[in-house]
């Protein structure tokens, strides 16, 4: 029984910004260290779009924000950020900064995620259905998005696009193709997995545990994940059906309801788990790292149901009439309001 869906966003910026430390190395047409003074700035004032590359060097962006008049001088802002290692992680896209603002102010405003207008959110969980849509909303074309699903190389070991799209936050300059776009989540999500050996389980390919980690995400919260996923292995060990209802929702591309009816159940599709048994041939969604964390890791139990019978109340068990008895209680709750 699929519980309210939390959506947490991944707070973790995908591509960073190379930023040339070495003094030797730095140039710029603007010789002194002047700085403008630290000031109040109002919401109402002009702000200035700065584009930075793919690779851009603490030089270049110095140098920009210098040509653009945000900071009094080039070598001000060269010194801030050779001392404060977050400079690192200044994203690549457009940022909105002020005018005539201190170095240090400069390095602030580029670290605000609040002043990448063009900033794509990935949720745990999202469909790639979603992302592209996310995509197309921050500029990139559909058929150059279609395109790029069939050219992009999967990891090894996997057969779906779905599952590998890791959920994060991602700028992209405007140079950035779609096909570079989706290649930076696949990337993403390998340099999050390889160290899970998700290759290691005596039971499930690497690809099946993502199915198994993409079904937890969808079914419960984080303090649930490791008992929802001992569920779903003991199911597939006992041959019996999963019957989990997000594989429908996956099916019928619908989220936000608890409720699933028994039409919804009958749904000819190889991802309806009430009708196909064992996994749904491909994941129904891209799992954030606890979700692969607990499908590779299920907790000790001998739990076949669990059901939520309010919010925040989860329940499991391995007998079918303590089942049934919460699966009462979860009606009773769902008709008078409980999930609304």
């Amino acid at each position: 029984m699929k519980k309210s869906e939390i959506v947490r966003v991944a707070i973790a910026l995908l591509v960073i910004a190379v930023f040339t430390i070495s003094v030797h190395q730095f140039r710029s047409n603007s010789s002194s260290t002047a700085d403008f003074p630290t000031r109040i700035v109002a919401t109402s004032e002009l702000l200035i779009d700065v584009n930075v590359s793919q690779g851009s060097t603490g030089s270049e962006i110095a140098q920009q924000l210098f040509e653009l008049g945000i900071i009094e001088s080039s070598h001000s802002f060269f010194k801030v950020a050779v001392s404060d290692e977050r400079a690192s992680r200044i994203a690549p896209g457009i940022h909105q900064l002020n005018i005539n603002i201190s170095a240090k102010q400069a390095l602030e405003q580029l670290l605000d995620p609040t002043r990448i207008p063009n900033l794509i959110k990935i949720f745990e969980g999202a469909w790639n259905t979603e992302i592209f849509k996310l995509l197309e909303q921050n500029g990139f074309v559909r058929t150059d998005i279609l395109k790029a699903v069939k050219e992009v190389q999967l990891p090894q070991g996997f057969s779906s696009l779905e599952g590998v799209l890791y959920p994060a936050q991602y700028s992209f300059t405007k140079e950035t193709s779609a096909k570079q776009a989706l290649e930076s989540m696949i990337k993403r999500f390998v340099n999050q997995v390889t160290n899970l050996e998700l290759s290691n389980d005596p039971k499930l390919k690497a690809q099946e545990l993502i199915i198994v980690a993409s079904i937890i995400q969808a079914e419960g919260n984080i303090e649930d994940f490791s008992k929802i996923s001992r569920v779903i292995r003991n199911r597939l060990k006992s041959g019996m059906p999963l019957q989990m209802d997000s594989t429908v929702h996956y099916v019928k591309q619908v989220r936000g309801s608890v409720f699933l009816s028994t039409q919804s159940t009958l749904l000819k599709s190889p991802f309806n788990t009430y009708r196909k048994y064992g996994l749904p041939p491909g994941p129904i969604g891209n799992p954030g790292l606890d979700a692969i964390k607990a499908a590779i890791n299920p907790a000790d139990g001998d739990w076949l149901f669990f059901i939520t019978v309010a919010p925040g109340d989860t329940r499991f068990t391995s007998n079918i009439t303590e089942f049934n008895q919460w699966k009462a209680l979860y009606t009773k709750n769902r008709k008078a309001g409980a999930f609304n």
